[in-house]
């Protein structure tokens, strides 16, 4: 069930009602979050229900174990043992048909021709978000973090909260679970401000839907393309990636706060940042996070003088967790290294004063910079194949001028460029001017309605978001 339909729009305002004016007590809230939780993810595939909620009631109990164990060894078995099946699932489901087609092809290459059957298995939506979200929950309680919750209904419920499930942002369960144990009432201030996060989410959604066909034209295209296109495409996608899985983020937190849960940012203008180490602080921050946290920091983050061995390690299973393909690999190997380099030179004294300075000029140089190195990292994700990938690069970077001389090609340029700088704008608003407008109820309203309206008339309802395929 899409945000951006009519189904969940019924759904959503079925779901208000009888949660605002029957079910007015915790507990049967609870279960009510949960029951429609669960049929929210069922109309994607209700085969995977048992899948969902048993990964919440392995690790719920799991999480008991690790607390009652008496002995360090005791808890560490339990935590590996959650680690592992949460790691399995996703093993199974994910990237055991990619691990099966990598040995063919490396066999291949050896002169063998095995046939080597693939599993061929449906990936269930939202997998690779609710799977880190509750391995983090055994962990935290393994560390001391947090101490195991009592209530197996309440765990699966904010586990399972449909606002965030498939596409995140990924909640740590101190986030969270305080929440379930006393569900907050919504507050006027807070609903005005979900329905703003939600409009605004929508006009990125449709920008980004918008910015598909410059992007296909550049990364799927069967024929010679010029610079100009294939700059435009590259462009594009970098524009339509944000706008579709910020867009999402926003729905996700405006939805959460009309109910009274509060979600905590997932962007934060990634492509006003200066340096990749910035972008990775800006963008899918709740992802960036989690890595840190139980794998940058598992690893021994900057100690032992390996930060530059754990970081690539970090990047690379970063990468991996978008997607089974060698494309995604590289894509993560790729930051990694920027953000290893980035690291290096900034301990070297000649660009200490560089990296330091606070001058108009250099931060302009070095957002730029940063932004055309995201670009090509951009490349490496959404490219059909690493052969794919380098073609388009080397395109970039020839100023081929194969129908360079098509009618409208400049001007497509332009409007994607507009419309990865609205976004943005549509952001920087949010951040630092929604209060003023929401202060003006009629002028507010007004401007929701239009936005929403020109939402439903320019853009293309029913289309799935990206991040719904990680």
């Amino acid at each position: 069930m899409l945000f951006n339909t009519p189904l969940f729009f019924v759904f959503f305002v079925v779901f208000l009602l009888f949660y605002g004016f029957i079910f007015l007590r915790r507990k049967p809230r609870v279960y009510f979050i949960l029951v429609s939780s669960l049929v929210f993810y069922g109309a994607w595939n209700y085969a995977f229900i048992p899948l969902l909620v048993g990964s919440a009631v392995a690790d719920y109990f799991l999480a008991q174990a690790i607390a009652g164990a008496p002995t360090k060894s005791g808890k560490k078995f339990w935590v590996t043992l959650s680690i592992a099946m949460n790691l399995g699932i996703l093993a199974i489901f994910k990237y055991a048909d990619f691990v099966l087609q990598s040995v063919a092809d490396l066999l291949l290459v050896f002169g063998y021709s095995p046939s080597i059957p693939t599993l061929a298995f449906v990936l269930p939506v939202g997998i690779s978000f609710y799977t880190f979200q509750s391995m983090s929950y055994t962990i935290d309680v393994y560390r001391g973090d947090m101490e195991p919750r009592k209530g197996l209904v309440e765990f699966t419920a904010a586990l399972s909260f449909f606002p965030q499930l498939v596409a995140g942002p990924i909640l740590r369960a101190r986030q969270i679970l305080p929440q379930f144990h006393k569900i907050p009432l919504p507050t006027w201030v807070n609903a005005k401000h979900g329905f703003l996060l939600i409009t605004v989410g929508l006009m990125k959604k449709t920008v980004a839907d918008l910015l598909a066909a410059p992007a296909a034209t550049a990364f799927d295209a069967t024929g010679p393309v010029s610079t100009l296109e294939t700059w435009t495409g590259v462009l594009a996608f970098a524009g339509q990636i944000y706008g579709d899985f910020s867009g999402y983020s926003d729905m996700a937190i405006g939805l959460a706060l009309l109910l009274g849960f509060q979600i905590p940012l997932n962007f934060r203008l990634p492509y006003f940042a200066s340096s990749p180490v910035d972008f990775w602080r800006r963008w899918h921050i709740s992802l960036s996070t989690w890595l840190r946290d139980y794998l940058y920091i598992s690893l021994g983050g900057n100690r032992g003088g390996h930060r530059t061995r754990n970081v690539l390690i970090t990047m690379l299973l970063g990468g991996l967790w978008h997607g089974a393909a060698w494309t995604f690999v590289a894509w993560g190997a790729f930051h990694g290294a920027l953000i290893t380099l980035t690291h290096w030179l900034g301990r070297l004294t000649p660009f200490r004063p560089w990296s330091e300075s606070k001058s108009l000029g250099v931060r302009v140089i070095k957002w730029a910079f940063t932004f055309y190195l995201m670009l090509l990292g951009w490349v490496l994700f959404r490219a059909n194949s690493l052969d794919s990938a380098w073609d388009i690069v080397v395109n970039m970077h020839t100023f081929s001028d194969v129908a360079v001389g098509q009618v409208g090609a400049k001007a497509i340029l332009a409007l994607t460029m507009a419309a990865v700088v609205l976004m943005h704008l549509l952001d920087l608003f949010v951040l630092t001017k929604a209060d003023k407008l929401e202060n003006k109820p009629w002028l507010f309203w007004l401007l929701l309605v239009i936005a929403q309206g020109l939402c439903l008339m320019v853009g293309e309802p029913s289309t799935e978001f990206i991040y719904f395929q990680f």
